[in-house]
């Protein structure tokens, strides 16, 4: 039996500040992979998609520092290339897990270091993940743009659902999507 040579398609890596979750504000390297197993990426799949509410380009490759990679030390190379000098960078290796589930999906990492659900999501309510093995749990509030006509009113009626959970279950803390508000990638 033959082997097949692994390679990485990248839709774009790119240094920034991390916008969400645990790691909000600190200096990082992005990696985006191309493709998504729970929605094609076109618009006229988005009804259908198991995450219909995806904000991600992650078709092809013409993403900034996006390519195809023909070893994991190549694109390990060309990521490194990305960090500014100084410091340690915040990509080696595997440093942090952060899982995302999405209604419809299965969870194949039930552990790791942060679990950011986007709220609400009906058939994915966080009591399902509560008992997981996570060191930070987060709920984000949907951004209802891309799926409602009210985008603005539903949006701040799931931060403000998201406000009222957390406040009940402590365990959960508010993720908000800082890089937006900052206007940065």
């Amino acid at each position: 039996m033959v082997e097949r040579a692994k390679s990485y398609t990248v839709k774009e890596v790119y240094y920034t500040l991390q916008g969400e979750g645990a790691q909000a504000g600190r200096a990082a390297v992005f990696l985006r992979f191309a493709g998504c197993n729970l929605w094609t990426g076109r618009e006229e799949d988005r009804a259908d998609a198991v995450c219909s509410f995806c904000d991600t380009d992650f078709v092809g490759t013409d993403g900034p520092g996006g390519g195809r990679f023909s070893s994991a030390d190549a694109l390990a190379d060309h990521i490194a290339g990305f960090w500014p000098g100084g410091g340690m960078p915040y990509v080696e290796g595997l440093d942090w897990i952060c899982v995302s589930p999405k209604a419809g999906a299965d969870v194949l990492l039930t552990r790791g270091d942060e679990l950011k659900l986007v709220y609400p999501q009906p058939l994915a309510m966080p009591e399902r993940f509560s008992g997981l093995d996570f060191t930070h749990f987060f709920l984000q509030p949907m951004d209802a743009a891309a799926t409602h006509a009210d985008p603005v009113g539903q949006t701040q009626a799931n931060v403000a659902a998201t406000v009222a959970y957390c406040l009940r279950h402590p365990q959960w803390r508010v993720s908000v999507q800082t890089h937006k508000l900052l206007q940065i990638p």
